[in-house]
């Protein structure tokens, strides 16, 4: 089962809210997705994740597939059972890994040859392989396979990876449909970099083949932010209205509320999880960098208007001697604090929106 259903949007902007429906439960819109790369939320429990808040993971086909493998994986019937995690799950295609992390890799329309970033081992990602790892591993909604490229790139090179991602697009479906029966659902990915009249290509294709979703790719890859915003904005607009849009790979809260205001429904990144590795913090007022001296005698919570394990429990004293001892606490409980501030933003993002004050909280946001 895959249904979207808006139910408020802004009267002075693109901004609103729906509901996903999916098998393993309901996802309320605007989210954001933590990222759980390798089948777990680094530091974090999934009964931890639950209790916070959190409606649906992100995992990912390129990780899991070299490592633990699909043999180890597919006895638990797939990723939430091998996890113990009861909510949906997205997983990522392997397009983006293949980009940033495989070595050796030689891409053509048949798919992706590339050298394990692990053992050096060699293998072959094509369009219906990454939709047949999905299925395997259970996926609540897969991704297409796209080719990413770097920023800048030029025309010519952005437009070979448009045309290659909007082929696999093709294949992936094909490959899906004959899976009927299946779980999982099936979200195409725009490409185009920062050439407007590029998106627009992709958005057609895309449409042409029909997708119950559509996921916005190549953003938050060092462009500038108005850059971003830019596309960003342009392609959500090109997009149907009543499918739901995800942003994919971004980001801070600055971010979010931008792309809420396109018309954006679902976001992931690995900003809470690993700034909070690094010792940093979100709260209303801005980030907090944990090890500062000034938080030494700090008998303040991280943020006092924060109801989230870490702020009702520590001090920020005892996180800065935590962190500073590297002890493993520390990396626990900064990511429980900075997963609870992402969900319960999108909470208080959709609160505001339904009572159709969105503007004037994305005015407080930049005024804090």
């Amino acid at each position: 089962m895959f249904r979207f259903s808006i139910h408020t949007e802004c009267e002075e902007t693109r901004a609103r809210t729906g509901t996903i429906e999916t098998d393993r439960g309901l996802i309320q819109t605007p989210v954001f997705m933590p990222v759980g790369t390798l089948g777990t939320v680094k530091s974090v429990t999934p009964e931890e994740l639950d209790g916070i808040g959190v409606q649906i993971l992100l995992g990912n086909t390129y990780h899991l597939y070299l490592r633990p493998g699909l043999e180890v994986i597919e006895p638990f019937s797939g990723l939430h059972g091998f996890m113990n995690w009861q909510g949906p799950i997205l997983t990522d295609s392997g397009g983006f890994q293949i980009f940033s992390l495989a070595k050796l890799t030689k891409i053509d329309d048949a798919g992706a040859v590339f050298q394990s970033h692990i053992d050096g081992s060699r293998h072959l990602l094509s369009p219906e392989k990454s939709i047949s790892i999905q299925l395997s591993l259970g996926s609540d909604i897969i991704m297409c396979l796209d080719e990413c490229i770097k920023y800048p790139s030029d025309r010519a090179a952005t437009e070979r990876a448009l045309d290659r991602t909007t082929l696999w697009a093709e294949r992936c479906k094909t490959r899906w449909e004959e899976a009927s029966g299946s779980c999982g659902t099936l979200f195409g990915i725009v490409q185009g970099g920062m050439y407007t009249d590029l998106r627009e290509r992709s958005v057609k294709g895309l449409m042409d083949i029909d997708f119950p979703g559509y996921a916005v790719g190549g953003l938050s890859v060092g462009e500038p932010k108005e850059i971003m915003y830019e596309i960003g904005d342009d392609t959500l607009g090109r997009l149907p209205r009543q499918k739901p849009k995800y942003v994919m790979g971004v980001g801070t809260p600055e971010n979010i509320i931008e792309l809420v205001s396109s018309g954006a429904d679902m976001f992931d990144c690995v900003l809470p999880t690993r700034n909070a590795r690094n010792g940093q913090l979100f709260t209303d007022s801005g980030a907090l960098n944990i090890s500062n001296a000034k938080f030494k005698f700090d008998t303040e919570p991280v943020d006092s208007g924060c109801e989230c394990y870490t702020c009702k429990h520590y001090s920020r004293a005892y996180l800065r001697h935590l962190y500073l001892s590297k002890e493993l606490l520390a990396y626990r409980l900064n990511t429980i604090h900075n997963i609870h501030y992402f969900t319960h933003f999108m909470t208080r993002i959709r609160q505001a929106i339904t009572e159709k004050k969105f503007t004037a909280f994305k005015k407080d946001f930049y005024q804090k």
